[in-house]
C-alpha cells in the first residue's frame, strides 16, 4: 500500500496532489484511506491470518486447503483462494510440500530421548513405541499409526485414516490409554510433525505419559516399530492391489487383532504370541486388554 508514502512525502514538502499523481491514485482515494487507515477487510484478513497461524502451528502438515477447511469449521466465512493468499504471505506451507529454495529440516524435539535405542522393557506398559506408515489404494493413500508395547510386542493402540493429521497419532495414543490405563509409561517416537503437534503433546501429558524422541537421521532409532511395519507390509499391504481404503482398513485390523496378536508366535517371546506372553507375565493386563 502506497498511501503512507504520501504522508512521508508531504512531510518533506511534496504536495499531496503531486504525490498522489506520481504514485498513480487519486487524491480522494488517499483522503478516504486517511480517514479510515484500516479497512474492514484488513481487520478480517488479520483475524483470518491469526486463525491460520494457529491451525498450522497445531498441525504443520496442513496446507492451505486443509487450513481453509479448519477455518470454515471454526465459523470463519472465507474462500479457499483468500486463504491461499494469506498463507502465501505468511509462508505457511504444508510440511510435506517441496518449495524451491527452502532447506527443510526435521523439527526440534519436544521431548528428550529416554530410550537411547534400548527397545526392551522388563514389564508391559513400561515402554511404548509409535510410528506412522502409509500404503496406496486406488482411492488414494491410507495411513496407519500404531502404538506397540516394547515388552510383549503387542499393538496396544492404532488409528487408520486417509489424512496424516495430528489426530491420527492422537487417536492411536488414546486407544492405547483406554485399553491399558498406563501410569508413567514412556512413549517413544520419531520427530514427525504429528508427534510434535500441540494436540499430541497435550494428549500425552493429560494421560500421564512420558514422551521420548529419537535423533534425526538415525535409521535404526525406532527399529522395533519398523520391524512390525515391515511384517505388515509383507503379509498384508504388498500381497495385492487394494481397490478401496475400506478394504485395506479391514485387512489391517484383521491382521493386527486376529493374526499378529493371536496366531503369530515370536522367538523373542519364547515362541508365544503377544496375547499368550502377556497372559503369563501379567494376567491382569491381558484380561483388561
Amino acid at each position: 500500500m502506497s498511501y503512507p508514502l504520501v504522508l512521508d512525502l508531504a512531510a518533506d514538502g511534496v504536495p499531496v496532489t503531486v504525490a498522489c499523481r506520481v504514485l498513480g491514485f487519486s487524491k480522494q482515494a488517499f483522503y478516504r484511506w486517511r480517514s479510515n487507515p484500516v479497512s474492514q477487510r484488513d481487520w478480517d484478513d488479520a483475524h483470518l491470518t491469526n486463525a491460520a497461524l494457529d491451525a498450522h502451528e497445531d498441525d504443520p502438515t496442513f496446507g492451505y486447503r486443509f487450513i481453509a477447511d479448519e477455518l470454515k469449521a471454526a465459523g470463519h466465512r472465507t474462500s479457499e483462494r483468500r486463504v491461499w493468499r494469506l498463507c502465501s504471505q505468511q509462508r505457511l506451507w504444508s510440511l510435506h510440500s517441496k518449495k524451491r529454495g527452502l532447506n527443510r529440516k526435521a523439527g526440534p524435539p519436544v521431548h528428550d530421548d529416554r530410550v537411547k535405542r534400548e527397545f526392551t522393557a522388563p514389564d508391559v506398559d513400561r515402554l511404548w513405541l509409535t510410528d506412522i506408515t502409509e500404503h496406496e489404494t486406488a482411492e488414494g493413500k491410507l495411513y496407519l499409526c500404531a502404538v506397540k508395547d516394547a515388552c510383549s510386542r503387542r499393538i496396544v493402540g492404532y488409528s487408520i485414516d486417509h489424512r496424516m493429521k495430528a489426530s491420527l497419532a492422537v487417536n492411536a495414543l488414546r486407544m492405547a490409554v483406554d485399553r491399558r490405563s498406563p501410569a508413567g509409561t514412556v512413549v517413544h517416537s520419531d520427530r514427525g510433525s504429528q508427534f510434535r503437534s500441540k494436540k499430541y503433546v497435550r494428549a500425552s501429558s493429560e494421560a500421564g505419559l512420558l514422551g521420548s524422541m529419537g535423533r534425526v537421521g538415525a535409521c535404526a532409532d525406532n527399529a522395533a516399530m519398523e520391524s512390525f511395519f515391515a511384517l505388515l507390509q509383507k503379509n498384508v499391504l504388498n500381497r495385492r492391489k487394494w481397490a478401496t481404503r475400506q478394504q485395506l482398513r479391514l485387512a489391517i485390523i484383521t491382521c493386527i487383532e486376529a493374526s499378529y496378536h493371536r496366531k503369530r508366535r515370536q522367538r523373542g517371546l519364547g515362541k508365544l504370541t503377544p496375547v499368550e506372553y502377556e497372559a503369563i507375565i501379567n494376567p491382569q493386563t491381558a484380561i483388561a486388554a
